[in-house]
């Protein structure tokens, strides 16, 4: 028999707001944290916007000396844990650190240092490179600086699977609750990529939007997108297994009843034509969490803003849904947070939490002009009061990984 697992605390870093509340009021208000880059020279470059992180100050959560030894992806992940840990009202005095775990990704880990450290190697000789650049770029450091701050002693996992890292990152942790392997997870992603190998990289895949008007660069479903706008930023939540929520009185948001996972097996960067990979992870999650696909009310697109995401994402709600497809709300997150990367997954699933919490489903901001074939409701203009009891997130990363997470109403 698996155990049911519901969410008691959430965290975010977001180019819109460096907390849950502060992120999801600016999705409410359809604030785009979309600029021009501050952190390079971009004259050379034919993208020019991103989604930076604004006014973050790692000292404010955490000792300035473990600060230093973290880069950037690692900082956004212990400061999104520690208010999600807050926000759950967990005491490590109270709890088994065995029982507690991390599972928490970053599809990069930190280009920052391996240009950092490449300058150096080249300029001055290999004996110059830090002795600290191994454990401070891997990925996996995100997931063991935040057991190391916390202090958290049970499964520690990093799943890196590009832009549906955070997704996969909160499934896993959801069974690993589930088949008794830890009480409770901290889960979601991290990712800090705004730098000068990044964008080119991304850029030389023509991946990127080379819109210079933040309000019409990253703009799902628009007839008109040409590419995705690079966010950084991190969401984690407190995944708990349910029993274990109420012995302690948590505040219970939302269960977590689905969660599916496939592989389109077709291309490093192009999801299926058709759609079926996503559909068929969108069905497994449905079929995870016991109910019809009639019963979801909205779905949390992954919604890049390329031509090929939005256009096979559409196919692949058609196909998971049925004719319910037509009916059910969809938005794109990153319209208005560009996209996160290794993150996304992370802070979107927060925004599916909020709109269950709240009756609220966002805008998608920007989706101006209408495309023939991409005909769904994807709340265009203005968010919509609704009731959504079931929701969907999905995420697709390059590699052909899709993941698809299905949350629900809370209901004892």
């Amino acid at each position: 028999m698996s155990r049911r697992v519901v969410v008691t605390g959430m965290g975010a870093i977001t180019p819109v707001g460096n907390s849950t509340e502060a992120f999801w009021n600016s999705l409410k208000e359809k604030k785009v944290g979309i600029a021009p880059i501050s952190v390079f020279d971009t004259t050379e470059y034919k993208a020019k916007v991103a989604a930076e992180v604004k006014d973050f100050d790692p000292k404010a959560y955490m000792d300035p000396k473990a600060a230093k030894r973290m880069e950037r992806f690692s900082q956004f992940a212990v400061a999104a844990s520690k208010e999600a840990l807050e926000d759950a009202g967990i005491s490590m005095e109270q709890e088994d650190p065995y029982r507690i775990g991390v599972s928490v990704g970053s599809g990069i880990g930190s280009l920052q240092a391996v240009e950092r450290e490449c300058r150096k190697l080249f300029e001055k000789g290999p004996s110059r490179v830090n002795p600290l650049l191994v454990p401070m770029m891997i990925s996996n450091m995100a997931a063991g600086n935040v057991a190391i701050q916390f202090g958290l002693k049970g499964k520690c996992i990093n799943v890196v699977t590009a832009c549906a890292t955070g997704t996969h990152c909160i499934g896993e942790a959801f069974r690993s609750i589930q088949y008794g392997e830890a009480d409770v997870m901290v889960a979601g992603g991290t990712e800090a990529s705004i730098t000068p190998i990044g964008v080119a990289g991304f850029t030389a895949l023509t991946a990127l939007s080379t819109s210079e008007d933040p309000m019409r660069a990253s703009i799902p479903f628009d007839k008109e997108r040409d590419g995705f706008v690079m966010g950084e930023g991190s969401g984690i939540v407190v995944l708990e297994e349910l029993e274990h929520a109420k012995a302690r009185g948590a505040h219970i948001y939302a269960e977590l009843i689905g969660y599916g996972a496939t592989c389109d097996a077709y291309h490093i960067t192009s999801p299926a034509e058709d759609g079926s990979g996503a559909a068929k992870a969108m069905e497994m999650a449905i079929a995870d969490g016991g109910i019809a696909p009639e019963e979801v009310d909205y779905v949390n697109a992954h919604g890049t803003s390329t031509h090929h995401n939005d256009l096979f994402e559409t196919k692949a709600i058609k196909l998971a849904l049925g004719d319910h497809a037509y009916h059910v709300h969809i938005n794109s997150t990153k319209s208005m947070i560009g996209h996160l990367l290794g993150a996304a997954g992370g802070v979107e699933f927060i925004a599916c939490v909020k709109s269950i919490e709240e009756g609220f489903v966002h805008a998608t901001a920007g989706l101006e002009i209408d495309d023939e074939e991409c005909d769904l409701d994807y709340t265009k203009g203005e968010g919509v009061a609704a009731d959504i009891r079931c929701a969907i997130s999905n995420s697709l990363g390059f590699g052909g990984h899709n993941a698809s997470l299905l949350v629900k109403r809370y209901e004892d």
